[in-house]
C-alpha cells in the first residue's frame, strides 16, 4: 500500500480504537479484587502489617451496619477504584462472601449500584476514625 492509501485507514481506525476506550471489560469480581485490592490485603484477604487492616475477620462485621457499609465504600482505595458503580458493588458482594467469615450473616443485603453510587460522592476525611466507629457499631461474630 501507498501513503495515500495508509491514509484513508488512520481515521478508522483511530474511531476504532476511541470506542474500545470507553469499553468496561467486565472481569468476574475475583479478578477485579486480584487487579484492585490484592496489592493490599493480599490473595487471602489478610493485612498488610502497619498499614492496611486485613479484610478477613472483618469485613463481614463491617458490612452488617450502616456506617460499616459505608466506610467499605468510602476508604479511599475502593471509592477511587477505577470500576463504575455497578462493578464495585459486585465486587464489595463477592468480598463480603468470601471475606467475611462468620461475620457475614444470612440475609446480608447485598450492595447496589445505586447504594455505591450515593455512598461514594461522599468522601472519607479520617479514615482510621471511621474505621474504628464502624467497628465498635458493629455487632460481635457470632
Amino acid at each position: 500500500m501507498g501513503r495515500t492509501a495508509d491514509r484513508g485507514l488512520r481515521l478508522p481506525a483511530a474511531l476504532g480504537l476511541a470506542g474500545l476506550a470507553g469499553l468496561t471489560l467486565g472481569f468476574s469480581p475475583a479478578v477485579d479484587y486480584a487487579v484492585h485490592c490484592q496489592g493490599c490485603h493480599l490473595a487471602d484477604g489478610s493485612a498488610t502489617p502497619g498499614s492496611v487492616p486485613a479484610l478477613a475477620g472483618s469485613v463481614g462485621a463491617l458490612a452488617r451496619t450502616p456506617s460499616g457499609r459505608a466506610y467499605l465504600v468510602q476508604v479511599p482505595g475502593v471509592a477511587h477504584a477505577p470500576l463504575d458503580d455497578r462493578e464495585l458493588a459486585v465486587l464489595l458482594n463477592w468480598v463480603v462472601a468470601r471475606f467475611g467469615g462468620t461475620g457475614a450473616v444470612p440475609g446480608f443485603e447485598p450492595y447496589s449500584g445505586e447504594e455505591v453510587g450515593r455512598l461514594r460522592a461522599e468522601p472519607l476525611l479520617d479514615v482510621e476514625a471511621a474505621r474504628r466507629r464502624a467497628l465498635s457499631a458493629a455487632p460481635p461474630p457470632r
